[in-house]
């Protein structure tokens, strides 16, 4: 009995033990914060982990004090000269979907461990391969995959806990900055949006997506819209055109050929198909190719588009509207305010009205309403 007895005391203590050794969820310490930030810039997804200490009434000792210049020896772990973790707690992480450049320079796409060395005239920002360490204390400079140098920039009030944000965003940069007490470190982060979209409708394309005209013919368009990648973007219009999938019964889809064949400088070609295809669009559909044309600063060929939709389409409201613009685009005030006055007494409803008369006063005064 005392054997059986010991034996359950034993187990009892190994299960403590091993229950012991398993902690539990809490707040990080010190009274930071964890969080998480992300922005897509392009098609490139940019994800920040950090946490967030507090200012906690240490104004004034935050730079150059608790956050040391340079490198430092953290007196714990294996480094003996140590940048900023960038945060608290854990290693600041930053995640890259796709290649990025930071500042001008090439990063790989993936997971970084990142921190800083601080200056108070030029900072230096390092992305390390480690992005799993905790905090600052196993730092390798051998680990480095980049280093770029920034100024800190003075804010004019302050900012109680750590934050990264993302602004002055465009289609395929942001800006990223480290914001703490009243210094803000920011740095550029671009993408090569048009190469990883094309990248993007090549694989697409070669999916499910691609059994339909649609697929093919906005693939095609975004080419158009901005210009690169023409000869694939002819190959895909091709397609889109073809009797396959059903698209050469579309004005869409022949429309965005012929837009294609014209950025290759093949205009008497452009033009002629869309004639040919012309048959094919509803009112709206070659209105709206008018309007691309006027977009493309293309006056003389919008306006021939308009004259067609208008001749299959008299005194309807919208090649009515057809006229104004392409007599406008192309200085026929004259004629242009003849159309608007046509157009007048068959406007649907009190917005297009409105925009009518906003039409004929520019008019009379010899301005164009594009």
């Amino acid at each position: 009995m005392k054997k059986i007895f010991t034996t359950a005391i034993t187990t009892v203590c190994i299960v403590a033990i091993s229950f012991a050794q398993i902690p539990l969820t809490v707040a990080p310490s010190g009274g930071n914060k964890k969080a998480s930030v992300s922005e897509r810039i392009g098609l490139t997804d940019v994800t920040i982990h950090y946490d967030r200490p507090g200012v906690k009434g240490r104004e004034g000792k935050i730079w150059g004090e608790l956050v040391p210049v340079g490198f430092t020896d953290p007196g714990f772990g294996s480094s003996k000269a140590a940048p900023w973790r960038a945060g608290s707690n854990e290693n600041t992480t930053f995640e890259f979907s796709t290649d990025v450049t930071i500042e001008g320079q090439a990063l790989k796409a993936g997971r970084y461990g990142f921190f800083i060395a601080y200056d108070p005239a030029e900072c230096t920002l390092i992305f390390s391969s480690n992005s799993t360490s905790w905090g600052h204390f196993y730092y390798k400079p051998e680990e480095d995959v980049l280093r770029v140098k920034v100024k800190p920039v003075a804010l004019d009030k302050s900012v109680e806990w750590l934050k990264y944000e993302f602004t002055n965003e465009t289609t395929n940069t942001a800006t990223v900055s480290l914001q703490w007490e009243k210094l803000m470190i920011p740095f550029k982060i671009e993408v090569d949006y048009k190469k990883e979209q094309i990248a993007s409708f090549r694989r697409e394309l070669r999916t499910e997506k691609g059994f339909i005209w649609q697929s093919w013919d906005q693939a095609a368009a975004w080419c158009v819209e901005n210009n690169t990648n023409l000869n694939e973007a002819l190959l895909w219009a091709d397609t889109a055109t073809s009797t396959t999938f059903g698209g050469d019964k579309s004005f869409t889809a022949w429309s965005t050929k012929s837009q294609v064949l014209e950025k290759l400088g093949r205009t008497d070609e452009a033009l002629a198909l869309m004639k040919k295809t012309f048959p094919l669009g509803s009112v709206q559909e070659i209105h709206q190719y008018g309007r691309k044309l006027l977009q493309q600063q293309k006056p003389k060929e919008a306006l021939e588009i308009f004259e067609m939709n208008y001749k299959k389409n008299p005194n309807d409201f919208t090649t009515l509207i057809g006229m104004i613009r392409g007599y406008s685009a192309n200085g026929d005030y004259k004629t242009a305010l003849k159309y608007a006055n046509k157009v007048l007494p068959i406007v649907p409803d009190q917005q297009n009205r409105n925009n009518v008369q906003t039409m004929i006063e520019k008019l009379k005064n010899n301005k164009d309403v594009n």
